[in-house]
């Protein structure tokens, strides 16, 4: 397990299913994901197989409360390009319905971007969120991402076009 102050960062077992596809299923969560339909559980058993378990371009963690040892939550990094080392950095926290917060979202990033840039040797980690993703956009801001940039109309929810802003960090070693 790697931990922080507050979450460590452990493997995902299937034990962790049920509860990680409930929350990718909440409406309020989902509408900042890419998935654009519920899961069922026959989608989210697929996932774990043929991207946790195999996919050597990904590399996703159960988020832990060091405190309980309850799982609250999920991150990961994936679409690893290990030749121009860069990977998109995702994250989130189904506990209480927080989604993003200042403690656990912040440490369990920390964690993060620490494997990625120390243990895995990458240079950049990336993100792809939609606009409406405030909650996002200050943990970025937070922890060292910058915007690099932004694709109009990308996504569309809730009756309208939204944009898709891009953030980046740098290892600057």
């Amino acid at each position: 397990m790697l931990k922080g102050n507050y979450v460590g960062l452990r493997a995902i077992e299937k034990e962790d299913l049920n509860r990680l596809q409930s929350w990718r299923n909440q409406p309020e969560f989902r509408r900042f994901f890419r998935e654009y339909r519920e899961l069922n559980s026959s989608n989210q058993a697929e996932w774990f197989e043929k991207t946790v378990l195999k996919d050597r371009n990904t590399v996703m963690f159960a988020i832990e409360e060091l405190a309980t040892r309850d799982l609250i939550g999920a991150c990961g990094l994936c679409y690893i390009d290990w030749i121009n080392r860069n990977a998109d950095f995702s994250i989130y926290i189904g506990k209480d319905n927080l989604y993003i917060d200042e403690i656990y979202a912040d440490d369990a990033a920390k964690i993060m971007i620490s494997y990625g840039f120390d243990e895995l040797g990458l240079h950049r980690l990336w993100s792809e969120i939609y606009e409406f993703d405030e909650l996002k956009q200050m943990l970025f801001n937070r922890i060292g991402f910058q915007l690099d940039g932004r694709h109009r109309h990308t996504h569309w929810s809730e009756g309208k076009w939204s944009d898709s802003l891009f953030y980046s960090l740098i290892n600057n070693y």
